[in-house]
């Protein structure tokens, strides 16, 4: 447990953002190097999460901590990985598939992530001011009834107040074609305290409504956790997590076991494991994806099929998501073969029966 867990949500906010000195005197962190960084991915982590680190390499760590590695560019990361600029469409608004948005309502995370899709955008003022005004984005999703689905985002959007939460869900559920909210917040993981009952109240009368949140690791499987995540379910907000497969963080089949199966625990159904995007400033994080399919591989049986993800790729340039599958499938026909998870060769009937297509 975090000795720092009985702090407020707010005052975990403002003790959030960390300067270089700070950071040298307690991880022994070289101060230059961690100016450098923060220069460019400035740092926040809360106390809390802050609290949850045993060392500046554990699986935490290297999730929050600079890096000077992160300074290093290369001409395959990009600093718009998944092409979003190119789909705004009003200041706040994310139109890539045509019957859902990706509406970004906040500017602030409660911790800075070094491998963040919008590394170079949450916390900045282009930000800041894309969300301070929803009126456009909301008029956007109004006009066009083929959105039936708003995820929102940001920044992470349990950080706005509960009156500007409230009032933001009452305008989209006042919009007959929006038929489904999602919300993307890593707040249960790294600021558990923001959940209270004052804001389980605002999302439970809102609903339904959906919550994706962001465990990568078992060891942020914390009591404080489990106690937000289980104010929300019993709220009646359906729980998702998308788990991002990180290097040095949880690129092995026992990490992933712990952490699917812990979160079905307090009632988080894993949904998405990530291939990491193609941020410029992570590459140390990246896998490839042969190993990404080797972990699903050995997961498949051994874990209950409740507790396993889809292994997904966000693909460049505003292309949308794709499952990554491995191949089980040996030969295809009447008689087809297919591997089963632990290697043996199965034969499949493949013919109709009666009355069926031949």
């Amino acid at each position: 447990m975090s000795e720092y867990c009985d702090k407020g949500w707010k005052a975990q906010l403002a003790d959030s953002r960390l300067s270089a000195d700070a950071l040298s005197r307690r991880f022994s962190l070289d101060p230059d190097v961690c100016t450098r960084v923060i220069d460019r991915y400035p740092v926040a982590v809360t106390p809390y999460y802050l609290g949850l680190i045993q060392s500046v390499d554990d699986p935490i760590g290297r999730q929050c901590l600079p890096d000077l590695l992160e300074l290093q560019d290369s001409p395959d990361l990009l600093q718009d990985p998944l092409g979003e600029e190119a789909h705004h469409t009003v200041p706040g608004v994310v139109h890539r598939y045509r019957d859902r948005v990706v509406f970004l309502v906040a500017s602030r995370c409660a911790v800075l992530c070094r491998f963040c899709t919008r590394k170079h955008r949450v916390g900045t003022q282009e930000l800041a001011q894309a969300s301070a005004d929803w009126t456009a984005g909301l008029n956007y999703i109004a006009a066009h009834p083929e959105i039936s689905d708003v995820l929102l985002s940001g920044g992470d959007p349990l950080l706005l107040s509960d009156d500007q939460l409230d009032h933001l869900l009452t305008a989209l559920r006042a919009i007959p074609h929006v038929e489904t909210v999602r919300i993307g917040s890593r707040v249960p993981v790294t600021l558990p305290q923001r959940v209270t009952a004052s804001l389980v109240k605002v999302l439970k009368d809102a609903g339904p409504l959906y919550l994706n949140t962001h465990f990568n690791h078992p060891r942020e499987l914390t009591p404080e956790a489990s106690r937000a995540c289980g104010l929300l379910a019993d709220a009646g907000v359906v729980l998702g997590n998308q788990t991002v497969l990180l290097r040095g963080v949880n690129d092995d089949t026992e990490t992933l076991r712990r952490l699917f199966k812990g979160l079905l625990r307090i009632r988080v159904r894993p949904y998405y494991l990530h291939q990491m995007d193609l941020v410029q400033g992570a590459g140390h994080f990246r896998t490839r994806i042969e190993e990404g399919l080797a972990l699903m591989r050995e997961l498949r049986g051994p874990v209950s099929g409740l507790a396993i993800p889809q292994y997904m790729v966000d693909l460049p340039g505003g292309l949308g998501k794709v499952p990554l599958t491995p191949d089980y499938l040996r030969k295809v026909g009447d008689v087809t073969q297919i591997e089963a998870p632990d290697g043996t060769l199965v034969t499949y009937p493949n013919n109709c029966g009666p009355g069926g297509t031949e």
